[in-house]
């Protein structure tokens, strides 16, 4: 098997005693990448990618592994344009505050920054500026969204691991179409300092991985208090390889009835199901339970992620930084700078946002948004009140062919419908690989849990994995 085959923590064993050098390691990446990446595009700006081949040894818990990070965190030194034209060329003169905590466990940032849906707006990774990343699995499919080139990358052994950030599913639902392991933590467990926001209420850094116990060593590594994210909460950070026990017996799992509805994919509810079951024989109790709140999440999720979205890119102006259309008038150059700078889904949220937010419609919408959304996060504290932890389908579907939805917004909208909810209560939740279609398109269970309960998403994911062979399964590319 090759270097870049290879899990984290199987490489960290073999950097650990010697047997293999780090530089070795960034090779087999390179290797790989040129080989395959022509077809997939995960990662974007490959002309100059080989201009950090000096490996900085380090030790620490990362002991020098490349980390691949997605488009929209900021990396000193090398460029973060969110894929999108209205930030071209920027280079950040800071680093995000998971960038630090990763070289400081003495992690390798990897030269190359992974494709995304622009500014995070999307579940298919069709609207980033350096074109669409296709899923390693099929060609012809999408890998998801926004953070599809994170999770292609690792689902193609482009990458050890990866960094992505999820607002409504964009980290597990890509990693559910490909195969891999996603994780979104609970907000305010890791810093957002340094992630070019999209909704800043609902964005959250996380792993994508090839298994488990490397989503709960990554995890362990980017978590913690940080005073530079006000949203940061001061709350100790657990030994998380502690929680990989391969051990559920007696624990509750609820399996909400509001995800099992028409709409869903027949192939996707046989495998889940068949999951389900497999957690029964590994000695949990399972019991259906309701959240009768979950059709709202997504007009929900679209108002407030809009109004945010509106927000936060309003300071992307063509004046300080990024891409400028040339004019001779400041007025007519912010309007052309941001016509031709954002792509259409941009656009179409900023206008939404912006309208959702007007006088006149700020309590028709957006407030009465919020109040739904304390709904939707009392749902699942009364679940979890009685409950370990939710299972339920990552995402409706497998994944989709490429430019199926392109031109139908709300049902691209829609892929998100299982993932958007754990966003809007801010808990933590992961997906994990547990079958295939008749397709051989990966399919995603997604365990959800309490606040700051990360340790029961790493016990139950790691049981589960462990006790079957999905996570094993490589794609032919």
């Amino acid at each position: 098997m090759e270097l870049n085959q290879l899990t984290a923590h199987e490489l960290l064993v073999r950097l650990k005693s010697g047997s293999v050098a780090s530089e070795a390691v960034q090779e087999a990446l390179y290797a790989r990448i040129e080989k395959v990446d022509s077809k997939i595009n995960a990662y974007v700006r490959r002309a100059d990618f080989r201009k950090n081949d000096a490996v900085n040894k380090k030790q620490g818990l990362l002991f020098s592994l490349p980390v691949t990070v997605k488009d929209n965190i900021c990396t000193e030194g090398l460029n973060t344009e969110c894929c999108s034209k209205i930030l071209a060329g920027f280079c950040p003169p800071y680093e995000a505050t998971v960038i630090s905590k990763l070289k400081k466990a003495g992690a390798e940032i990897f030269p190359l920054k992974a494709n995304m849906d622009e500014f995070a707006f999307g579940s298919s990774t069709e609207n980033s500026c350096f074109g669409p990343t296709h899923n390693p699995w099929n060609l012809g499919c999408v890998p998801g969204g926004s953070s599809g080139g994170s999770a292609a990358a690792v689902a193609a052994d482009e990458a050890i691991w990866a960094l992505g950030s999820d607002t409504g599913g964009s980290i597990r639902q890509p990693a559910s179409f490909c195969g891999v392991v996603g994780l979104k933590p609970t907000y305010g467990r890791v810093s957002r300092f340094g992630l070019i926001a999209f909704a800043s209420s609902l964005d959250q850094i996380g792993p994508i991985t090839k298994d488990v116990e490397d989503a709960a060593i990554l995890t362990q590594a980017i978590s913690g208090y940080d005073p530079n994210d006000s949203t940061s909460v001061d709350q100790d950070v657990p030994d998380y390889l502690k929680s990989l026990t391969k051990d559920i017996k007696g624990l509750r799992v609820g399996i909400p009835k509001e995800y099992f509805v028409e709409g869903m994919d027949s192939e996707v509810k046989s495998v889940i199901e068949q999951a389900v079951n497999k957690l029964k024989t590994l000695g949990a109790s399972v019991k259906e339970v309701s959240l009768p709140h979950t059709e709202y999440a997504v007009p929900v999720y679209y108002i407030i992620a809009t109004a945010e979205a509106s927000s936060n890119l309003a300071r992307f102006d063509g004046v300080q930084y990024g891409y400028r259309a040339k004019s001779d008038n400041l007025i007519e150059m912010y309007k052309r700078t941001r016509a031709e700078g954002f792509g259409d889904e941009a656009k179409r949220r900023i206008i939404l946002g912006t309208f959702a937010l007007s006088h006149g419609y700020y309590d028709a919408y957006y407030l009465r948004a919020l109040k739904v959304r304390t709904l939707i996060k009392q749902d699942f504290d009364r679940v979890f009140a009685e409950f370990d932890c939710i299972a339920a389908p990552t995402s409706p579907t497998p994944a989709f062919k490429l430019g199926e939805r392109a031109s139908e917004p709300l049902k691209m909208y829609l892929s998100d419908i299982y993932t958007i909810s754990v966003n809007l209560a801010g808990i933590p939740a992961i997906s994990i690989p547990c079958g295939f279609t008749k397709d051989k398109l990966p399919v995603g269970l997604q365990i959800m849990a309490g606040s700051f309960n990360e340790e029961m998403l790493f016990r139950v994911a790691h049981t589960f994995e462990q006790n079957t062979e999905w996570h094993k399964i490589k794609s032919s590319l």
